[in-house]
């Protein structure tokens, strides 16, 4: 077990930011964010390359600006999302709506010139309806998944996502009631995928786009999707997304050979832009120990557990909680002064028992030990990996702790606030008082 170590932050910048934003706060490196962006944009393809950021995993708008700016398209989970990418000014025309619940505005969508991708039958049927004699995408379930742990697996006969591949004929035959053309094809198996796996199904993919082809679709682009794997810890490995897109582009290249159809690739990735561009400081509120002994709670320096608790928690990261994902820890004292190790386990603030930050590994109920430098009250800790699914995608409002503040640190260094804490007043701005206070 080794210290993990501070990625794009110092010790001291964490307690400049800690004392001039307070704590929790989220950290965001506007130059690790584009050198990834940069890495996607080179994926390997043959016949064109769009990439879409899925924003599920962090919509902050200068985020989606930062993205924009470098070329890189939207790939939208809900109308709320069309809607806050358009906000941030993003051009409906560079979003792709592919949504587990059916949009209520999908006329109003849609005449903005957004892109409706159908992920069912009863959404194909919908669609169709509305909009007949037109071009549609559709999202089809190859029967294969991957990812990280079964609750970040989209594809396969347990999964919900998408159309289920043996329903084709009956999505030929929605496309044909309302004289549907498919223009594009769209899979995704998981976060956290294999990159065996996703090559595999990135050639039963283009089966399924050769029996759109077959039935005369003009299919054009095949989405293959996102979740390429992003190693957050220090053991963790990373997908190397040359290595696993040059068999894809193969694959396209000998598909254009035997179809004379010249798809051009879409992807679309989340925590890979994201993750690890992302912090979260938090400080150290109270360190305590127990034991275990015999039935009865002891007290036992030696053998007892030791926890640290910090002022953030399942309030802005639920990874840990939900999968049992693991994420760095570091200690950052509060000065500058030499201290041994010690292993921990750290919680969160909520008054909830799952409120855990150091699981064990796939295992979200487990408690697992950290080995951390020696810590104290007032201590700084950051969690890293933070950058994707944390500010996004957590229980705000639990406990009504407000939600944490958000800043970039710019290219030039320079650090900027660009989402404040949340007031009181803004939890309370919703709520309507119907009883008098007697």
């Amino acid at each position: 077990m080794k210290l993990e170590k501070l990625r794009f932050l110092k010790g001291e910048q964490v307690r400049d930011i800690a004392k001039q934003f307070e704590t929790p706060v989220f950290v965001y490196s506007r130059k690790l964010l584009e050198q990834q962006a940069d890495k996607a944009l080179a994926f390997p393809n043959a016949f064109g390359l769009t990439v879409r950021y899925a924003m599920k995993a962090n919509p902050n708008l200068n985020i989606l600006r930062i993205f924009h700016n470098k070329g890189i398209k939207i790939d939208a989970s809900s109308e709320y999302e069309v809607e806050r990418a358009a906000l941030a000014g993003i051009p409906p025309e560079n979003i792709l709506l592919t949504s587990q619940q059916f949009p209520v505005n999908l006329e109003f969508i849609v005449d903005k010139a957004v892109e409706f991708n159908a992920c069912s039958l009863y959404q194909l049927e919908q669609y169709g309806e509305r909009f007949p004699n037109s071009s549609v995408s559709v999202r089809i379930n190859p029967g294969l998944g991957s990812g990280g742990t079964d609750m970040t697996n989209t594809g396969g006969p347990a999964s919900s996502f998408g159309i289920w591949h043996e329903y084709l004929n009956d999505v030929f035959c929605v496309a044909k009631n309302y004289d549907l053309n498919i223009k594009r094809v769209h899979t995704h198996i998981g976060s956290g995928s294999d990159p065996e796996i996703w090559k595999k199904v990135a050639l039963m993919s283009l089966n399924i786009v050769k029996k759109f082809i077959n039935k005369g679709h003009k299919v054009k682009i095949l989405n293959l999707g996102g979740g390429y794997k992003v190693g957050r810890m220090a053991n963790e490995k990373s997908t190397d997304l040359q290595e696993c897109g040059m068999p894809v582009k193969q694959a396209f290249i000998a598909f254009a050979e035997q179809t004379e159809r010249q798809l051009r690739l879409e992807v679309e990735p989340g925590t890979f832009l994201v993750a690890n561009a992302g912090a979260l400081v938090s400080k150290v509120i109270d360190v305590v120990s127990t034991v275990y002994k015999e039935g009865v709670f002891e007290y036992d320096f030696e053998h007892s557990r030791h926890f640290i608790k910090i002022d953030s928690g399942m309030t802005e990261i639920t990874r840990p909680s939900l999968y049992g994902a693991q994420h760095p820890i570091i200690i950052v004292p509060k000065t500058s002064e030499e201290r041994g190790t010690e292993k921990y386990v750290v919680v969160g603030h909520c008054c909830e028992s799952g409120d855990l930050v150091s699981p064990k590994l796939d295992e979200p109920g487990t408690l697992s030990e950290r080995l951390l430098c020696e810590a104290k009250i007032g201590d700084f800790l950051v969690i890293e990996g933070s950058g994707a699914y944390c500010s996004s995608m957590n229980v705000k409002g639990y406990n009504s702790f407000p939600a944490a503040a958000e800043v970039l640190i710019d290219t030039d260094r320079e650090v900027s606030l660009i989402k404040r804490r949340q007031t009181m007043e803004h939890m309370l701005q919703n709520e309507v008082t119907v009883v008098k206070k007697e």
